[in-house]
């Protein structure tokens, strides 16, 4: 099981699935089960191949390696390891372990440091953990003392060597361990010959060819309002991935004040601005995933300058005066009228 934390945020903007049944010239295999601290689904058509036994156990014994790899709620996994080490001598990790954090590295520096997976401590400080809301909200000298051992340049990977620079350092990959999860399970299908497929874990998704019909795969991304479950949009994406992130359920308010589970690690404390919600769409689930949730975090103008920049294929939704304004990328208009 993954921390549900900030980094984990991306159930509460759930991509739903839309794959009708009726119609469909070829059936479609539905597995499901339960990784991460959250649920699966595998949807694959059946062609000539027909069902493939064992599939599913391929994919479940993937899921509890990658867990008992990245996991911090297992304090025999390897991260939870690490962690609990409370020396700056270099650790070796697995192969796996250490691709998931070079690519957190990679998309933290192109975030200026929002994607942080050391930011753990603060997230458990303002009560979005597994510790309880705080009577009181955090003050700034207890902000700074926890900050001394947040930050991306307070560990440093070499290959699979891992080393903290301060001996409390935390790192929690949840906010790319399930992307990194449905780019797992989409190999074992191609593995298995398979071109016409959906996996979804926690709301990340990865789809390819067409649902059954002939037809791509449609999704609909969620209307980031927090009393009723709605759709903003429905997307073809081709053989794709995509993320989104949302602060609109997971909040507190004390004295009047909301306070977000989305903390920006360059200031210790919980997000103030009116970005709600953003959806990327990559080749790779795990960087649509760190993505996602990066981008909600630094905000629309940020998100905006950034995503044009590398021509990323983003979404972002934003409330301004009451009403819910949208920006797509060109990235992300170039994929989706493709596949319209």
């Amino acid at each position: 099981m993954f921390r549900q934390n900030f980094v984990a945020s991306l159930w509460l903007a759930t991509l739903f699935i839309l794959v009708g049944c009726s119609g469909n010239t070829l059936p479609v295999v539905h597995l499901q089960g339960k990784t991460m601290g959250t649920t699966y689904n595998v949807k694959y058509v059946v062609a000539e191949q027909g069902e493939i036994n064992g599939l599913q156990e391929q994919i479940d014994l993937r899921l509890a390696q990658i867990n008992k790899l990245m996991s911090t709620y297992d304090p025999t996994s390897e991260l939870s390891r690490f962690n609990q080490n409370r020396f700056t001598d270099p650790v070796t990790l697995s192969k796996e372990t250490s691709a998931v954090i070079a690519e957190a590295l990679r998309l933290g520096e192109l975030s200026n440091g929002v994607l942080d997976i050391t930011v753990g401590p603060l997230v458990n400080l303002w009560g979005f953990g597994p510790n309880k809301r705080p009577e009181r909200t955090p003050d700034n000298e207890t902000i700074s003392a926890v900050r001394e051992y947040v930050g991306l340049d307070k560990i440093k990977l070499n290959g699979t060597t891992l080393k903290k620079l301060h001996p409390m350092v935390y790192v929690d990959l949840s906010t790319i361990a399930k992307g990194y999860g449905v780019d797992e399970v989409v190999a074992i299908l191609e593995d298995n010959g398979l071109k016409n497929y959906l996996v979804e874990i926690g709301g990340e998704m990865r789809v390819s060819g067409h649902r059954g019909n002939g037809k791509e795969w449609l999704i609909a991304i969620e209307k980031p309002v927090s009393n009723e479950r709605n759709v903003q949009r429905i997307v073809s994406i081709g053989e794709h991935a995509i993320a989104t992130s949302g602060d609109y359920r997971n909040f507190y308010e004390q004295d009047g004040v909301r306070y977000s589970h989305l903390i920006d690690p360059r200031t210790g404390k919980p997000i103030q601005h009116n970005l709600v919600s953003v959806t990327v769409v990559d080749k790779s689930s795990m960087t649509a995933d760190g993505l996602a949730t990066a981008f909600n975090v630094i905000g629309w103008n940020e998100a905006k300058a950034l995503a044009e920049e590398y021509k990323l294929a983003v979404y972002l939704i934003r409330k301004n005066a009451g009403e819910f304004e949208e920006y797509a990328s060109e990235e992300f208009n170039r994929i989706v009228e493709m596949h319209d």
